[in-house]
């Protein structure tokens, strides 16, 4: 049975920097991310805030949009954002529940 897998962008603020990742374990990695339990960038940055989730019935999926998206000019990726989420909301509450 394949693992699922999610694809998420985190922001400083809206419009500010973005992150990319991939996750079999969404709510946890975000939460890690929100305590600052993740080394590297997103903590350098302060980027904590979810405000785009993509989900996959297989992580393999997902590890492969996360590739072709990192890919993916800065327009393209506040474009996708936008489409799912117009109002840059902290989506971390939303999957919480």
């Amino acid at each position: 049975m394949p693992k699922p897998g999610y694809v998420y962008l985190l922001s400083s603020q809206r419009g500010g920097t973005l992150y990319i990742g991939v996750t079999s374990n969404l709510a946890q990695r975000i939460w890690q991310h929100r305590e600052g339990l993740v080394d590297g960038f997103t903590g350098k940055h302060g980027v904590n805030r979810l405000v785009y989730i993509e989900a996959f019935d297989d992580i393999e999926a997902a590890i492969a949009r996360e590739k072709a998206m990192k890919k993916w000019r800065r327009r393209w990726k506040i474009d996708a954002i936008e489409g799912q989420n117009p109002e840059w909301r902290d989506l971390y509450g939303d999957i919480q529940r």
